[in-house]
């Protein structure tokens, strides 16, 4: 009798189921393991602490990211407490046999940008770190999700995990963009369509023509996000693409190794009958450059659009939310978007950092100059991107442009290194979350895609891509 069609999902988590352990839950075998400093240093000393040995050091792999300065010439002790998280993880990582990408190192950056680019992230491999937006590694075909610190320090010490198997969902992205819209806008448009409970106890497959014909770095901010829909993980069946972006990277199969691994890297994939527990479908012609104007990420219209009338909102608790979003944001019912004035642009974190988000945000920045009054930074999500950037001269455009070119990192996106803008400034954003003080207290921050991000600088004011093509 035939195997049953099974999903793209269903097959990585057979592979690595080590025991069924009933009810829905596996014992599920962990291939790569990646920490940072404000999650990674409590796990290794809560093994250190029980007397453990990490099962497989080979396997982990750490780097400082959250909580070190961007600022140029940053050392570990730029940021005080980022000093003692660094010192803290290289210590235990060194202790353990860790892999150890220190500052300024090829392999240092922000994780979920250094762990497709360095080739730790493979198709078909389970993926851990103790943060939400593991998700992002889906872009080259792993199944990678977050975790707390009871579950990291399991993994350390078994290089297996407890977890409940995911519900499927499988979005279709069929058609073409266009002009102006990049993948942040499509997944900002996902966000809003369906809502942040979307994937909530599922895992969620991207597929479709549009996702066929993506750069792996358009792929991975589409996975970077699935978490704001409330999924665990999100993931792109391996292709060509895949395959051409992982030859030669330092931690993927070299020679006859890394074409048998793509000779299994090509049966990971939905079969044609597959059934998932939701099927979506979006045609990405209705998309347009999208921009928050709220404090979640499914707060959001196209930019050429208007703040919403919560009085016209039927739904007394969603009036509520929008209502009182709109008081935060410091923005009025029906006010619209394009020229609300801007005070910081900050371009970076694992949404949108790597090398073609800065050339896209080049595009808008070169030969002009950031508008009076408003401060603009670039942070490149690892040394590699700062690298290869910094080689096509896109650092001194943006210098030149007005804008600070810092040091690999999280920086502002999540705030935890001290870098914040001031209390009711205005940042227009390309990380993924716009959470009521996200980037320091009373901050209101609007997410969208590199292109906006930097063509606001330009402006001093939420301006439509299209508008300055």
């Amino acid at each position: 009798m035939p195997d049953c069609p099974r999903t793209l999902i269903d097959k990585i988590w057979d592979l690595h189921v080590v025991r069924d352990l009933g009810e829905g839950w596996s014992l599920l075998h962990i291939d790569r393991h990646v920490l940072h400093d404000l999650s990674g240093p409590p796990a290794l000393m809560e093994v250190a602490r029980r007397e453990l040995a990490i099962a497989n050091p080979d396997l982990t792999f750490a780097t400082p990211d959250h909580a070190v300065s961007s600022a140029p010439g940053r050392t570990a002790e730029t940021f005080p407490l980022g000093g003692r998280l660094h010192q803290a993880l290289k210590h235990f990582s060194e202790a353990a046999h860790i892999r150890f990408f220190d500052l300024g190192e090829r392999g240092q950056g922000i994780v979920h940008v250094m762990g497709p680019e360095l080739g730790i992230a493979l198709p078909g491999t389970t993926l851990i770190c103790g943060d939400s937006h593991t998700c992002t590694n889906g872009g080259v075909g792993a199944l990678a999700f977050g975790v707390g610190n009871s579950e990291s320090s399991q993994a350390l010490a078994t290089q297996t995990l407890r977890i409940e198997r995911p519900r499927t969902l499988r979005i279709s992205l069929e058609g073409t963009v266009g002009p102006g819209v990049t993948p942040k806008d499509v997944i900002l448009h996902l966000i809003r369509r369906f809502g942040t409970t979307a994937g909530v106890g599922h895992a969620i497959e991207y597929a479709g023509t549009y996702v066929d014909v993506l750069p792996i770095e358009g792929r991975l901010t589409l996975c970077n996000l699935s978490v704001e829909m409330g999924a665990r993980s999100g993931i792109i069946a391996p292709d060509e693409v895949t395959f051409d972006y992982l030859r030669g990277r330092p931690f993927a199969p070299a020679g006859e190794a890394f074409e048998a691994a793509v000779h299994h890297w090509r049966s990971l994939a939905s079969d044609p009958n597959a059934v998932f527990d939701r099927d979506l479908t979006v045609d990405v012609a209705e998309v347009v450059p999208t921009i928050t104007w709220g404090t979640s990420p499914d707060q959001s219209a196209p930019v050429s659009g208007r703040a919403p009338d919560p009085a016209a909102i039927a739904d007394a608790e969603v009036r509520a939310a929008a209502q009182a979003a709109l008081d935060y944001m410091g923005l009025a019912p029906g006010q619209a978007l394009i020229g609300t004035p801007v005070d910081w642009v900050f371009i970076g974190s694992c949404a949108n950092s790597r090398l073609s988000d800065l050339r896209e945000a080049a595009a808008f920045a070169r030969g002009r100059h950031t508008a009076a009054g408003v401060t603009a930074w670039v942070v490149p999500g690892s040394v590699e991107v700062a690298r290869a950037a910094e080689a096509e001269g896109l650092d001194q455009v943006f210098r030149d442009a007005g804008f600070d070119w810092r040091e690999p990192g999280c920086s502002m996106c999540v705030a935890a290194n001290g870098e914040q803008a001031p209390p009711g400034a205005r940042v227009v954003s390309t990380s993924n979350r716009n959470f009521v003080g996200r980037q320091g207290p009373g901050v209101r921050t609007h997410l969208a895609s590199p292109a906006t991000a930097a063509a606001s600088a330009i402006a001093g004011a939420i301006v439509d891509v299209r508008t300055m093509q």
